[in-house]
């Protein structure tokens, strides 16, 4: 996979968000964080200011292979506000390439329809807004082409399943026992 993309708004899940990065560059993929708001540097729920690798208007959105959306309130918010990369992950969906999210941006992906007849998870308190799935209340939930996780306590099993699905298992477990998870 090119190009797979995090995309950052301000109030994201630290641990979400970086614990995927960090597990897809262990892993060889070239993820890059995309800043959706007005300035490169966005600032995480836990006041954490990250600098992300390109602006939304950089991101080759049309020639993307995964799109990762952390939770987090502010940056889910964020996320629902930002109708360029709804659109892109609805399009994304449709063109049956990978859109993940966990903890509360899974909602981001249920009200905009992308979750329909999909299962998958979030966390507690937004399954009204994951319209037309069955969400299962698992840990990490992959479905075809849809990953989600349920909230920070799940951010590495979440970002081993990205790995999983963008370099292979063998790749996989190789990172979970580099990181003696394994």
């Amino acid at each position: 996979m090119k190009n797979i993309y995090v995309f950052l708004g301000n109030g994201f899940e630290t641990v979400e968000a970086l614990t995927a990065v960090d597990v897809l560059r262990r892993g060889g993929t070239d993820v890059k964080t995309v800043s959706i708001m007005d300035d490169i540097r966005v600032v995480s729920s836990h006041n954490i200011e990250v600098k992300a690798d390109i602006m939304l208007a950089d991101a080759k959105l049309d020639d993307s292979d995964m799109m990762i959306l952390p939770g987090g309130l502010g940056g889910t918010n964020n996320i629902k506000a930002c109708e360029p990369l709804i659109d892109a992950l609805k399009k994304q969906a449709a063109a049956g390439k990978y859109v993940c999210a966990i903890c509360a941006a899974p909602s981001a992906l249920g009200i905009s329809g992308i979750l329909k007849g999909k299962k998958a998870t979030v966390y507690p308190g937004f399954e009204d807004e994951m319209k037309g799935c069955e969400c299962t209340g698992e840990k990490v939930v992959v479905d075809g082409k849809i990953i989600t996780g349920k909230g920070p306590g799940m951010a590495m099993e979440f970002a081993f399943a990205l790995l999983a699905a963008a370099k292979g298992q063998e790749c996989a477990k190789r990172i979970k026992e580099d990181m003696l998870l394994e």
